[in-house]
């Protein structure tokens, strides 16, 4: 049950956008001048993360949920109007992904006071950690394409260097090809960003909506689209971690904090995610380019006057190549954290398989339930993969390894990390009532309704690895005898509190999904309402750049 809060003050709705990225920002300043005392700095950085979640509260209620929420609110950086000016812009979908980054975020921050030994606490963990979620906050708002590539660019430089935190052989390998992919898609999305501006004469995402909807007005020709698109979709999905693009994963997965792995699988991956929802139905969607491609691997031919058909193909296959790449790889690892890094790599696969129906079917009503369950599905990933990953670490912490030769009992020595993590794993493969299940049944949904039989197979064949490689996972770590590893284990009561609470989340969300459905709905509303996205951001219409011309020279100055 939710109470109902005061109203805010009339444009108070416009601060409260700017709100999540200025707190971040300042917990990462003020943790980094209280380096030398690292008590301090552990207190400014929790308080940073728990004003961090208000905010985001805030926004929920007072921009989305709320009776009389406005949906929508922007914020224009320095007073300059759009498009001319740097806009933010939160709205269900960002609103939705905030959230999930806000819940997983003080999960993996209380973690980290105590994860890390005292010498790593005077070290710049803590700074790094809100600068990387300074990153990924930026990307959810911005509402221009530029400012996506300098966030994404603030949330790699962070990244860069956890996946080399620990500084070993192994590390460095990871974190060396972690680099170079990441600067060579860097400079891919660059180039996607200048060839749109070549194209259309904007970067702002409601203007370029609005120029690609209506190409004569602007005298621009929208042909282009598809190519850039295609190089934008390949930068998204390597941040999201899509079959061909997976290959870093595992490696920097394993190499980074397991607190800051939780953060990377539940909430940095899902930037990609978001990217790739937003660009295609809110900011492409309306570009007419026809386009027919066929995707061989599922047995579906992507057709229609927008570039969203080449998004939908592109998508059915990299899914379905996630899906059975991630699966099988993770039935065959050796220790908890690859299972769950190439468990990563398939569940992403569930979350762009409606994503890629959204794109390619052309009732509305269908794109509409195939955007919820990819958000309801990446809720539950980000909650289960988070709650796995920092039980993980919580393990290796008090056992000195993840590997499962060398554990066994854990069930008997520990009993609420069992509990957790069994519930992890349950949310996972998709049990009832857990929010896993919603999400799996939404997917499963949305591909019956949409006719198509061989990824109705694949998902089936998808969740049977789910379940092969979570039992095994459990078996091996949780059940049988004793392991003279686990017998000498030293249980950290932080560490388990933490898991216990995104556990219970994770049981309130399937039990309250009445109220998850209605916020991802409101998010895929958000994501598939171009039009008022234009409106809200309000950039220079047609009309108004025919009176501009009118009544200006073409220095700027008025005609006499």
């Amino acid at each position: 049950m939710i109470l109902p809060l005061a109203t805010p003050p009339i444009g108070t709705e416009s601060q409260l956008v700017i709100a999540p990225m200025l707190v971040v920002l300042v917990a990462g300043v003020g943790s980094l001048l209280f380096g030398r005392w690292p008590r301090a700095r552990i207190g400014v950085s929790l308080a940073g993360g728990l004003a961090y979640t208000v905010a985001v509260a805030a926004i929920d209620w007072y921009i989305v949920l709320a009776p009389d929420a406005p949906g929508i609110a922007t914020y224009q950086v320095g007073d300059w109007p759009a498009p001319f000016g740097i806009t933010l812009v939160a709205d269900g979908l960002s609103a939705f992904m905030l959230t999930m980054v806000a819940i997983l975020g003080i999960a993996s921050l209380v973690f980290s006071t105590r994860m890390l030994p005292e010498i790593d606490r005077r070290s710049y963990y803590f700074p790094l950690f809100h600068f990387l979620a300074l990153g990924v906050t930026g990307a959810f708002l911005t509402g221009d394409l530029f400012n996506l590539f300098v966030w994404f660019e603030v949330m790699l430089m962070a990244s860069y260097v956890f996946v080399a935190y620990y500084g070993g052989p192994q590390h460095t390998r990871a974190a060396f090809w972690y680099v170079a992919l990441n600067l060579l898609a860097s400079a891919v999305f660059l180039l996607g960003v200048g060839g749109i501006y070549a194209t259309t004469g904007t970067l702002n995402m409601a203007d370029l909506a609005q120029r690609l909807a209506a190409p004569t007005a602007y005298g621009i020709d929208p042909g282009p689209v598809v190519g850039l698109l295609a190089l934008l979709l390949s930068v998204f999905a390597i941040k999201a971690g899509l079959v061909p693009f997976q290959f870093w994963i595992p490696t920097a997965y394993r190499a980074a904090p397991p607190q800051i792995t939780a953060l990377l699988a539940g909430a940095t991956k899902k930037v990609g995610i978001y990217a790739i929802i937003r660009l295609s139905f809110t900011i492409f969607a309306g570009a007419q380019v026809g386009v027919s491609l066929e995707a061989p691997i599922v047995g579906t031919v992507a057709s229609g006057d927008s570039p969203t058909a080449f998004v939908g193909t592109a998508l059915f296959v990299m899914a379905a190549g996630s899906i059975l790449v991630g699966g099988i790889g993770a039935v065959g690892r050796d220790s908890i954290e690859g299972v769950l890094a190439y468990s990563s790599i398939g569940q992403v696969g569930f979350i762009a398989l409606p994503v890629a129906v959204a794109a390619t079917t052309a009732s509305a009503e269908l794109r509409h339930l195939a955007i919820v369950a990819a958000l309801v599905y990446a809720l539950n990933h980000t909650l289960a993969k988070g709650l796995l990953f920092l039980a993980a670490g919580a393990v290796r912490s008090s056992t000195g390894t993840s590997q499962f030769v060398d554990l066994g009992g854990l069930a008997g020595r520990s009993p609420p990390m069992a509990i957790a993590f069994f519930v992890g794993s349950l949310a996972l493969v998709g049990i009832p009532p857990l929010s896993g299940f919603f999400g799996k049944l939404l997917v499963f949904d949305t591909a019956a309704r949409a006719e198509l039989a061989s990824i109705v197979g694949l998902l089936l064949v998808g969740s049977l690895l789910t379940i092969a490689y979570a039992t095994r996972m459990w078996n091996r770590s949780f059940w049988g005898a004793r392991t003279t590893a686990v017998e000498n284990a030293t249980v950290d009561s932080v560490q388990v509190g933490v898991l216990i609470t995104l556990a219970a989340v994770i049981v309130a969300v399937g039990i309250g999904f009445e109220l998850v459905y209605e916020f991802a709905d409101a998010a895929a509303t958000a994501a598939l309402d171009g039009e008022g996205y234009i409106d809200a951001v309000d950039p220079t219409d047609p009309g108004d750049l025919n009176e501009l011309d009118e009544t200006s020279d073409g220095n700027g100055g008025e005609h006499a």
